[in-house]
């Protein structure tokens, strides 16, 4: 996001348009590198000092920009670094998942304020909506009036075409047929005034691991986040692409071969629920995997093989879409122990260099740090994303 992303943007801004060009571009720089004083920030947009200066004291006034200490330096007079203030925005974030739905309150630089679960066996429209009706009453209750007032928006990561989980694993289809014609944002703008974006749940991820996780080391990069269904994202040029129609990156849906030769997709071979199966088999309750803080050590004997084949599906997943874009690196994360996936990680590590990958250029394989909460993290990271910061694929994604 240095001088490229300026040239990136296409010319014939308006004035105001140039303005909120510009703040975005500082804004989303200090939030990729950290503090720093007005003439690094100059260098890195490509604008001049005097544009920099006048754009920073504006987004001081406004609250969104804090002061550091003075820096001394051998000479001149001390560079002030300036920082994103944290409590110059405010984000709700609602993940709807499999097993259970999480609300939380977020700030400009990813902290989380406060946290909501709602736990059930399906995810049944009238409890989520409920759920979230409450939530968002208690939490605006909860700040002060300052506070609510820097409350940006909500934003929902949901699976696409939910109606369709009920097709994986031995749960119901009728819970989830159930969401095929709701309009979640009608349903929110009953209870709620505030601006809705909604995403997909494994885009979602995605974006929490770009913002606030690894994300920043690499310029492209393809990102699986292992839930129970497994998804995916892509990063192009620092920024999430999410594609026409909202829904690049769906990795699930990559075709693969079962160990008996029939055609599968990855979500049939490399997601969490096939473990969940897999402990119901022989009468472990499968809710142990999703308790609360994780440990999955008394299942280790059903988690090694699930682990084995899992890595092998997403190696192989991997150099596919490398094949259409030489990413520079594979992010993997998901819904499990810290431990889980960097074990997961180191094995398909293993499995790549075993790969044909002549025409190839092997990624690296690296693992994400967010955990379990990236989905809902990406999804308060939305409305923050959308109001203040820059998308560099903004052009690549009008139909």
């Amino acid at each position: 996001m240095e001088n490229s992303v300026v040239r990136s943007i296409s010319a014939g801004l308006s004035q105001r348009g140039v303005r909120n060009h510009n703040e975005r571009l500082i804004l989303s720089l200090l939030q990729r590198h950290g503090a720093m004083p007005g003439s690094d920030v100059s260098k890195l947009a490509g604008l001049s000092p005097p544009a920099v200066s006048a754009i920073l004291k504006r987004l001081e006034n406004e609250g969104l920009l804090l002061r550091g200490d003075p820096m001394r330096g051998k000479v001149g007079k001390p560079s002030v670094p300036m920082r994103l203030a944290p409590g110059g925005v405010l984000s709700l974030g609602l993940k709807i998942g499999r097993r259970s739905a999480d609300l939380l309150l977020m700030d400009f630089t990813g902290a989380l304020r406060q946290q909501r679960v709602l736990r059930y066996d399906h995810p049944e429209p009238g409890a989520v909506f409920a759920f979230l009706e409450q939530g968002i009453a208690e939490i605006m209750a909860s700040i002060t009036p300052a506070e609510a007032r820097r409350v940006c928006g909500l934003g929902v990561a949901a699976p696409f075409e939910m109606w369709n989980w009920g097709a994986h694993g031995a749960d119901a289809i009728g819970p989830y047929e159930l969401w095929k014609d709701i309009d979640i944002r009608a349903r929110i703008s009953a209870f709620s005034t505030l601006p809705v974006s909604l995403l997909n749940d494994a885009t979602a991820a995605c974006q929490a691991e770009q913002v606030f996780g690894r994300g920043k080391e690499f310029r492209d990069y393809a990102y699986f986040f292992v839930g129970a269904f497994v998804g995916g994202g892509i990063v192009l040029n620092h920024s999430v692409f999410e594609g026409r129609q909202g829904n690049a990156g769906a990795l699930g849906s990559l075709p693969t071969i079962s160990p008996l030769g029939e055609s599968k997709r990855l979500i049939d071979m490399a997601s969490i629920h096939l473990l969940e199966a897999r402990l119901a088999e022989v009468d472990i309750d499968p809710n142990v995997i999703w308790k609360s803080p994780q440990d999955w050590r008394g299942i280790s004997r059903y988690v090694d093989p699930w682990l084995g084949q899992t890595a092998q599906e997403l190696a192989k997943a991997s150099l596919s879409i490398c094949s259409v874009i030489d990413f520079e690196a594979i992010l993997i994360d998901g819904a499990f122990p810290a431990e889980i996936r960097n074990e997961l990680v180191e094995r398909v590590r293993r499995y790549i260099v075993t790969q044909d990958t002549r025409g190839l250029l092997p990624p690296q394989i690296e693992s994400g740090n967010i955990g379990g909460n990236a989905r809902a993290i990406g999804a308060a990271s939305a409305p923050i994303f959308s109001q203040f910061l820059l998308n560099t694929n903004a052009g690549l994604s009008v139909a």
